[in-house]
């Protein structure tokens, strides 16, 4: 496509204020996608966005909770004020909370991490739809977890949270196939970002890869999976033309 493979896509990235949601924001900019970023905090957004701006060239960037259903009105309104619809959408907002047993979790934290994580996910998806589904086009990839796969002791409710974004995503692709509209999920697996040394802080940053690997990963799902892909969680070793 003229002006980069993703010329003139709209594209929304939520949790775009660092790490993998960054890097995605940075390559599909490039890309030329127009690009839409939020995240929760409004100082790493604007960073953001001035990176973007200074490498790239325009951007749209809105502070939002996404687990508040009025904010992400607020921000599909404004999307749809500027551009009309919503061409490709990246869920990628998440938070990791206590890694501890669930016998020891607060209802506070529990409703917390399932709020952003699979409730916040599931209203930015439900939003863009109302863009996607009379185009009867449209790409939904949500960031996944080897937890949101097999249960593993200690992580809680992120784990279920993204064992309930697999099934939302398998879900919404069995009723978005016949409208031309894909959804997946994918597994970056171990990335340098700050959630990651959350989790394991007694890990070396240096082993693991670049967000960037991540974002390139995302790229190439969302340029040559099929709707006969859409549905299925995809990790970095398993993508379409991957050797390992």
């Amino acid at each position: 496509m003229p002006g980069g493979a993703l010329h003139k896509q709209v594209t929304l990235i939520t949790g775009a204020g660092r790490g993998i949601g960054r890097a995605i924001a940075l390559r599909f900019a490039k890309e030329g996608a127009r690009v839409v970023i939020c995240a929760r905090t409004k100082r790493e957004i604007q960073q953001v966005a001035k990176d973007i701006r200074a490498a790239c060239g325009p951007v749209m960037a809105q502070a939002t909770d996404i687990s508040k259903p009025e904010a992400v009105r607020r921000l599909l309104n404004a999307i749809t004020r500027r551009f009309g619809r919503v061409d490709i959408l990246i869920n990628n907002a998440g938070t990791l909370g206590p890694r501890i047993p669930l016998a020891d979790y607060s209802t506070r934290e529990w409703t917390r991490v399932i709020a952003v994580n699979l409730t916040g996910t599931f209203l930015v998806a439900h939003a863009a739809l109302a863009l996607m589904i009379p185009e009867r086009a449209g790409c939904i990839l949500s960031i996944s977890s080897s937890v949101g796969r097999k249960g593993r002791a200690g992580w809680g409710a992120y784990s279920v949270s993204k064992f309930g974004v697999e099934s939302l995503t398998q879900t919404l692709a069995e009723e978005l196939r016949p409208l031309g509209i894909r959804a997946m999920t994918y597994n970056p697996g171990g990335t340098r970002t700050r959630m990651r040394a959350e989790a394991y802080p007694h890990e070396n940053p240096a082993s693991l890869r670049d967000p960037a690997e991540a974002a390139h990963a995302v790229l190439r799902l969302v340029l040559h999976t099929s709707m006969a892909h859409s549905g299925l969680a995809f990790d970095r070793e398993s993508l379409p033309g991957s050797h390992g």
